[in-house]
C-alpha cells in the first residue's frame, strides 16, 4: 500500500473534454468547440483520434474485468479525499483548445456552479468538486486511453455515436467474438444500467472506490460519477434496448443535470481555491471523511 505523495506532473489528453453533443449547454457557439474530424495535420485532433483508436483497440470485456480485479481491491494508496484532489493540480488537459488549467482548477469551477444555483444541495456541490478524482489512477501507471474520455459499453456491439465508431473498433477482439459482437450480446433484454459493464476509466473506479470506502453520498450522486463520461448514452441515445425505464428517465435526468456543470464552466477565471477550501472540507468530512482506500 502506497502513500499518495508522488511529485512528477503527469500531462494528460482528456478527449472528452474537446467535443460534447450538448450545444443547449454550452455559452458559446458550439462551432467554437473542436470536434472530432479525422485531420491529420491538426496535431490535438491527431491526439485525440489516437487516444480514441488505442482506447476502442484495447478496451475489451477481459481487459475490463483484469482492470476491475486490479482496481478494486483498493490497495494502490491510502488518501484524504482533499489530498487526492490536491495531486490533481498536476494533472493538466493538454487537449483542452480554449484553456490550460489543472484538474484541481476545473473540480472548483464546477462545484462553485453548482453551489450557486443549488445553494442548498451540499452533496451536489461536493459531486462536482469530486467527479474526476478518479483522474489519479493516471499517476500509478494507468495509460491515458484507460483514464480519460468517453465510455460505452463491452460485451455488445458498440453503440452508433461513440466517437470514431466506424474507424476506430477494427482491432478489437471482441467485435469478431459471436458472445459480445450482437445487439445485446452478453445481456439480457432492458437488463438496466447496473448490469452492464463499462470500458474503464475514472468514472467506473471513483464510483467503485466510494461504494468501498462508505461515503455517504445519496444514490444519484453516485449515478452522476459514475456515469457522466457515458455519452452515448446520455447524449447519443444508444444503448436504450439494454435499459429499463428508470435508467432513461430518472437516471438520466440526474446525469443531464450534472454534466451541463462539469462542461461548460471551465472559464479563464480561477476561483481562490485556498479560500474555498475550510467550506469544502466540511462537506468532504461530512460525506466522504478521514483517509480513503484508493
Amino acid at each position: 500500500m502506497r502513500v499518495l505523495s508522488e511529485t512528477s506532473p503527469v500531462h494528460i489528453i482528456d478527449p472528452s473534454e474537446l467535443l460534447r453533443p450538448e450545444p443547449k449547454f454550452a455559452t458559446k457557439d458550439i462551432a467554437a468547440f473542436r470536434n472530432y474530424a479525422i485531420d491529420e495535420e491538426d496535431p490535438i485532433q491527431e491526439r485525440v483520434r489516437k487516444t480514441y483508436l488505442e482506447m476502442h483497440t484495447n478496451q475489451t470485456v477481459d481487459y475490463v474485468r483484469k482492470k476491475i480485479d486490479l482496481w478494486c481491491k483498493f490497495d494502490t494508496f491510502k488518501s484524504t479525499m482533499k489530498d487526492a484532489l490536491i495531486k490533481l493540480n498536476e494533472l493538466v488537459d493538454e487537449s483542452d483548445p480554449d484553456v490550460d488549467i489543472p484538474n484541481i482548477v476545473h473540480a472548483f469551477q464546477t462545484a462553485e456552479r453548482i453551489r450557486k444555483d443549488h445553494p442548498n444541495d451540499d452533496w451536489f456541490q461536493l459531486t462536482g468538486l469530486i467527479h474526476d478524482a478518479g483522474k489519479v489512477m493516471a499517476f500509478y501507471g494507468e495509460p491515458q486511453w484507460s483514464v480519460v474520455g468517453d465510455t460505452f459499453v463491452v460485451g455488445a456491439d458498440w453503440g452508433p455515436s461513440i466517437v470514431y465508431r466506424d474507424t476506430s473498433f477494427h482491432n478489437n477482439p471482441d467485435g469478431d467474438n459471436p458472445k459480445y459482437n450482437t445487439k445485446y450480446g452478453m445481456y439480457e433484454p432492458n437488463c438496466g444500467l447496473d448490469k452492464l459493464v463499462m470500458s474503464w476509466g475514472h468514472d467506473e473506479y471513483l464510483y467503485r472506490m466510494l461504494k468501498h470506502n462508505n461515503a455517504k453520498l445519496p444514490p444519484h450522486a453516485l449515478n452522476m460519477i459514475r456515469f457522466h463520461s457515458f455519452y452515448p448514452w446520455h447524449s447519443g441515445g444508444d444503448y436504450g434496448h439494454l435499459l429499463t425505464e428508470k435508467d432513461q428517465k430518472e437516471t438520466k435526468k440526474w446525469v443531464l443535470a450534472f454534466n451541463q456543470y462539469d462542461l461548460y464552466t471551465k472559464s479563464t477565471t480561477v476561483p481562490d481555491i485556498e479560500a474555498l477550501w475550510p467550506y469544502y472540507e466540511k462537506l468532504i468530512d461530512k460525506y466522504i471523511p478521514g483517509v480513503l482506500s484508493w
